[in-house]
């Protein structure tokens, strides 16, 4: 059920005078309406409440085949978007993407309507495998952090591939929580409430990550450019 075609890229760039600007999510993201609770029965509690994916889910869990791909298709981009601004890594956020399907599937005959909705247990589960891969890793980027961006090019290709690594080497010195709040809010488009809870804050512990990360992220910015 995992399309191994589908590999993403960041493209933070422009978006630090998002960061450093606003305290909301990217204009380009609709709001999205604030959920609660969430995930499998008999686990971390239920889903639906509205929920958009819940007839797609429950049949998947009836091995709707059709189904567990709709969801995929839809649902596997920003979930690898997501691990791939934690991670710094796009081979190990697919990895991480593959890993949080998997368990879908399986929980998926088990869940039922009410509580908090799907996308939220997929980012929950992502976040977490996230934290527990950076939290086994050395203090250092990956070694091919940058490969990708050393392809020759115009001039202002090449500024712009300069910006964008200053901007994700930045984010990856944040401390994990930090960088999982303002990923989750500022790139995924989530509100405030749907990102505290798939990392099972409250709203103000969260916004407090935000204001410290912002902080953080415009003070390395700022060395970065003196140095």
């Amino acid at each position: 059920m995992y399309d191994n075609g589908m590999r993403q890229r960041d493209h933070e760039g422009d978006r630090v005078a998002e960061i450093d600007a606003r305290p909301g999510r990217p204009a380009a993201r609709p709001p999205v309406s604030p959920i609660g609770g969430g995930g499998p029965t008999g686990g971390d509690g239920h889903f639906g409440g509205g929920d958009p994916d819940v007839a797609l889910v429950l049949a998947a869990g009836r091995g709707d085949v059709a189904a567990a791909r709709q969801l995929v298709d839809r649902l596997l981009p920003p979930i690898v978007a997501f691990s791939a601004r934690m991670l710094g890594d796009g081979a190990e956020a697919e990895d991480v993407a593959q890993e949080v399907f998997v368990k879908a599937w399986k929980a998926a005959p088990c869940w039922r309507p009410g509580g908090a909705r799907f996308t939220t247990w997929l980012y929950r589960v992502a976040h977490n495998a996230c934290i527990d891969r950076l939290r086994r890793r050395p203090a250092s980027l990956p070694e091919n952090y940058d490969a990708a961006d050393e392809r020759p090019g115009p001039e202002d290709a090449i500024e712009a591939a300069s910006k964008e690594r200053t901007v994700r080497q930045a984010v990856d010195l944040l401390p994990e929580r930090q960088r999982a709040a303002l990923a989750l809010c500022y790139y995924e488009g989530l509100s405030n409430r749907q990102a505290a809870d798939i990392m099972e804050i409250t709203v103000e512990a969260l916004e407090s990550l935000l204001s410290r990360g912002r902080r953080a992220l415009r003070t390395q910015l700022r060395e970065a450019d003196n140095g």
